[in-house]
């Protein structure tokens, strides 16, 4: 879970995680300036803290590097703001401990009228239609869902792609994705609720804007790469299609 100012939201969100179906919780906190760290080593969390405010993106970095160190053939992210239902934790690591998909994200958007009715500002349902579109066309994939702040990958994912080489902001997700689909692994959605509050959603309209310019930037140097016109970094050969994908966490 990474995690900035969620000492209201962290507690619900660990609580509504279905007994049994992790093996561990690792908060990683961002340089909190509220009781976050408190709230998390009271719930008996494995609690990382950032000693400066380092983004989103650096927080997703330790996080991953923590969870494979601890040996976990699953990885599931989600927000510590309460924003999406966590119930379905199991379910989205069955996909992977099936075997029937590498990564699965828990899609806000299963209607738009189910999305505009939950709470989602009509700018981030526009700039979500859009900014999915023209992934799911340059990637190939058909997912409803790119920019979800639940999803799951199994352990190869993150051992194949380059993530440390990622932004420390926002767009991390999508380089990670982009990644994922570059490598040819397989992702997976299924609809997840989720609620908007004022603490559920730390995006603003100028950090959505920027998020969005920083997107539609990554796809480009992905066409740059899969063409040969620049090669990229984040990038690498694509991997064969073996590894751990059937292991629970």
């Amino acid at each position: 879970m990474p995690a900035y100012n969620a000492a209201k939201t962290l507690e619900r969100t660990v609580r509504d995680i279905p007994s049994g179906c992790v093996d561990e919780i690792i908060v990683v906190d961002d340089a909190s300036t509220d009781e976050t760290v408190t709230v998390a080593e009271r719930l008996g969390l494995r609690v990382i803290v950032h000693p400066e405010n380092r983004g989103y993106g650096a927080n997703q970095k330790t996080c991953y590097d923590e969870a494979l160190r601890s040996g976990v053939d699953i990885v599931v992210m989600i927000h510590a703001d309460y924003q999406y239902d966590s119930r379905l934790t199991p379910y989205i690591v069955g996909f992977l401990k099936e075997g029937i998909c590498d990564v699965m994200l828990g899609s806000r958007i299963r209607t738009r009228r189910e999305a505009l009715d939950g709470g989602m500002p009509l700018y981030k349902y526009l700039s979500n239609r859009f900014l999915t579109v023209t992934e799911n066309v340059i990637l190939g994939q058909n997912v409803s869902d790119f920019h979800t702040g639940f999803r799951a990958y199994t352990r190869h994912v993150l051992e194949t792609n380059p993530y440390r080489l990622n932004s420390d902001s926002f767009v991390f997700d999508t380089e990670l994705l982009v990644q994922a689909s570059y490598s040819g692994f397989r992702i997976g959605d299924i609809p997840v609720p989720a609620r908007y509050f004022p603490e559920a959603s730390s995006v603003d309209f100028k950090n959505s804007v920027i998020y969005g310019v920083q997107t539609l930037w990554t796809l480009v140097r992905y066409l740059a790469h899969t063409l040969g016109v620049k090669r990229s970094p984040l990038f690498r050969a694509r991997p064969s299609k073996t590894g751990p994908f059937h292991q629970a966490l």
